[in-house]
């Protein structure tokens, strides 16, 4: 099967979705026969990502831009509300029994398909996957040090490549072995963030205030661009329909929704909100050492192998992802294969980043740029589910001929590129960053709109022109 994994056999024994198993199936479409599962397993496959050193880095970010405790927390709440999106995203995959990079082709045809996911599927995953690493990496290197090991270059790359080889394993197991590795994770690692979450509280100044508190147009940017900071998230994961495909097919949409959103909302809230409180009381403008500082010593192991654990957690889900995204693409390639290219290419990112030049500041500032990509991306997505009412023909998305029912004009479904491209222009007006702020963020204070402005506009252009449409002629 050309677009699916080349160990497929078609057997029960070589087929069977188990853990601890090669997944045999790609980016090809999952019979009945071979679905399994209830939706409540995606609660733990969303947690254990989430469940994250980083979300306290963010919660704290808040804190030092500005921001009162209130508000700040008003913000961890409001933003990750944007997780309902990825569980309705969630939903096509038990009704396609495919990939989300396969079913975007309803939206944007074969071809059009192709050069869309290319970005928001692809390319992206690769800065994530850096950007993770390199945080777990940092934190390995200095528990190595602390343990002894000597500081360099070399002792360095292998703890780098040691964290990114072992998240490779699990992306390349797949599916089942991610399922059954995230609910042990999930537990482990809210047990190891509980006991943090102990010592934070213990440090929180409850009357905190900022030295110099915002107002007016400083304060609503703060706010916008606090909420784009937290939201951006949610939206970057567009691989939700990956992890729920092998759900029967008559699974509940409700259910598939909830249990994805609440998965990752839950653990996102509590420790992107711990992060703030632990700002009001520690300085952490260096995060990795302030919370160390208050930790006793016996425990700051389990701490750095419990942020490795979520990077392993969090990496496995987006090169799994971005493995089958290059199968979709149009490379030949099986999926085991394909994981391992932006494995390479994520890593040799990485060890670039930490030990030859500050790269990250680079995937920094194209991070700043997601938003204008990957929420409209998320409009058209959640926009197409609606029109079509969740009806996904998943043998017939799979079908790339110039004679198949997606190939649309020339390969492109015109409405649906019209529609990506429309958000994409609409956040770009509306972002603020680092190096550019578009007309509209000026005339709105500085204020980061790029988010709902991509999100809303490419939905509502998309739902309005991107009925669905089969072309069977050939172009």
């Amino acid at each position: 099967m050309a677009t699916g994994d080349l160990t497929a056999t078609g057997g029960e024994s070589t087929t069977a979705d188990r853990a601890g198993r090669l997944e045999a199936h790609g980016i090809d479409h999952i019979p009945d026969a071979a679905r399994h599962g209830r939706p409540r397993e995606l609660f733990a496959v969303w947690a254990a990502p989430n469940v994250s050193y980083l979300s306290l880095v963010v919660g704290a970010t808040l804190v030092l831009t500005g921001l009162t405790l209130g508000q700040a927390l008003a913000v961890i709440a409001a933003g990750n509300l944007l997780w309902i999106l990825t569980g309705v995203l969630a939903v096509s995959g038990p009704a396609a029994g495919t990939t989300g990079s396969v079913i975007s082709r309803a939206m944007y045809g074969v071809r059009g398909n192709k050069a869309v996911i290319a970005v928001t599927g692809w390319l992206i995953s690769a800065a994530y996957l850096a950007l993770n690493w390199s945080a777990a990496s940092v934190a390995g290197i200095g528990l190595a040090g602390r343990l002894g090991v000597p500081d360099g270059p070399l002792p360095d790359a292998a703890i780098i490549c040691a964290i990114a080889a072992v998240t490779l394993v699990v992306a390349v197991y797949g599916h089942a072995t991610i399922v059954r590795l995230h609910a042990v994770l999930s537990i482990a690692l809210t047990a190891v963030f509980v006991v943090v979450a102990g010592y934070v509280l213990a440090h929180t100044d409850w009357s905190y205030r900022p030295a110099h508190a915002l107002h007016g147009g400083a304060l609503w940017a703060a706010l916008a661009g606090g909420f784009a900071l937290i939201a951006s998230t949610p939206l970057s994961y567009g691989n939700s329909p990956d992890l729920a495909r092998y759900l029967p097919r008559d699974s509940r949409s409700v259910a598939v929704a909830g249990w994805t959103a609440l998965g990752a909302y839950l653990p996102s809230v509590l420790f992107t909100a711990l992060g703030a409180l632990a700002a009001t009381g520690l300085d952490m403008s260096d995060p990795q050492r302030a919370l160390e500082g208050i930790l006793p010593p016996w425990f700051i192991p389990l701490f750095v192998l419990a942020v490795i654990g979520n990077t392993v957690a969090n990496n496995g889900l987006t090169a799994y992802s971005a493995g089958l995204t290059l199968q979709s693409i149009g490379v030949r390639l099986g999926r085991v294969p394909a994981v391992l290219i932006i494995g390479v290419l994520a890593t040799a990112m990485t060890l670039h980043a930490l030990l030859v030049f500050d790269f990250l500041t680079g995937v920094n500032t194209m991070l700043e740029l997601v938003a204008v990509v990957t929420a409209p991306a998320t409009g058209v997505y959640a926009a197409d589910i609606a029109v079509r009412r969740n009806r996904y023909d998943g043998p017939a998305l799979l079908d790339e001929s110039r004679t198949g029912p997606f190939w649309y004009d020339a390969g492109v479904h015109r409405a649906g590129v019209a529609a990506f491209l429309a958000g994409a222009v609409a956040a770009a007006l509306c972002a603020r960053t680092s190096f550019w702020t578009g007309p509209v963020a000026a005339l709105c204070g500085g204020a980061n709109l790029a988010l709902p402005a991509g999100l809303l506009v490419s939905a509502a252009v998309h739902g309005a022109f991107g009925h669905p449409r089969r072309r069977t002629r050939a172009a």
